[in-house]
């Protein structure tokens, strides 16, 4: 804290002008949701990080694949949601496709990673906050299998709000599926490696995103299972500014590295090389 300029974070911030503000384009200036700095869209770069706190705004998963892999061959890209009849599910299924182009919340296959092949799952918060549904919980599953038996590496960018609540109990049984398949895909002596994006949540973290050999995560993302007014009114009590921040859960070994997202293809590539030299 600087006692002498108590608004010294009010001089990061631009100040437009008045007249000027109907005529810059949305988008071309963005908050950082971590530091609150205001940053220039082109200050990002590639990868999409804050210059000021390294913090990595969300990505679509079609975005991260093409950062991340190449050589990326799709599984079950026709794979559907079972229709329910909430009110409304219909209308928001529609919206999230469109959206992320993509017809379920994670994007599923085998791709390589700095050379490395490896089965590759991907999350996308944009799909209905990256929600477990059955259709995801079904891929996710695929995934697992399929690397089992071609005896390959899983490598998973997890990226979800928790269950998807308009699916009910189907939902919440993604959970024990997906992580039969992990379990199965660990006793074939196969490593499986997590990479925690902003955020993972709920029933997701409480699963699979949790049992990785190797638990990754990137700079400052949310990882927890409650969402913290829920804590705080449960306890009555206020929570710390960095509870449930992945470098909180570094600290208390819940995570094994984090690693800014423009060394993760370096990092992983290390790690997947390592893996079959191991398997040799």
């Amino acid at each position: 804290m600087n006692i002498f300029n108590p608004k010294k974070e009010e001089s990061n911030k631009i100040k437009v002008p008045e007249e000027m503000k109907d005529r810059i384009p949305d988008g071309l200036f963005l908050a950082c949701p971590y530091c609150g700095k205001e940053i220039y869209n082109k200050e990002l770069g590639p990868y999409r990080v804050c210059p000021n706190c390294n913090y990595g705004f969300r990505l679509q998963a079609h975005e991260r694949l093409a950062l991340f892999a190449t050589d990326f061959t799709e599984f079950d890209e026709s794979l559907t949601i079972s229709e329910t009849d909430f009110p409304g599910y219909a209308e928001k299924l529609a919206r999230a496709k469109q959206q992320t182009q993509m017809q379920e919340s994670v994007l599923t296959g085998v791709g390589r990673i700095d050379g490395q092949q490896t089965a590759l799952g991907i999350m996308d918060s944009y799909f209905m906050m990256g929600s477990l549904g059955t259709q995801t919980g079904e891929k996710i599953t695929r995934l697992f299998e399929e690397a089992t038996a071609r005896r390959l590496p899983v490598v998973l960018f997890t990226a979800s709000g928790g269950a998807r609540m308009q699916e009910g109990i189907r939902s919440l049984m993604q959970m024990a599926k997906v992580s039969a398949a992990v379990a199965a895909h660990q006793e074939a002596a196969l490593p499986y490696f997590v990479v925690l994006t902003d955020p993972t949540t709920g029933g997701v973290t409480a699963s699979f995103a949790m049992q990785g050999d190797l638990i990754l995560a990137e700079p400052h993302a949310l990882v927890g299972f409650a969402g913290a007014r829920v804590i705080e009114s449960t306890i009555h009590e206020k929570l710390p500014k960095d509870f449930q921040r992945v470098e909180t859960l570094l600290a208390n070994g819940f995570v094994d590295q984090i690693v800014p997202r423009q060394d993760l293809v370096a990092r992983l590539g290390l790690l997947l090389a390592l893996h079959q030299e191991e398997a040799r």
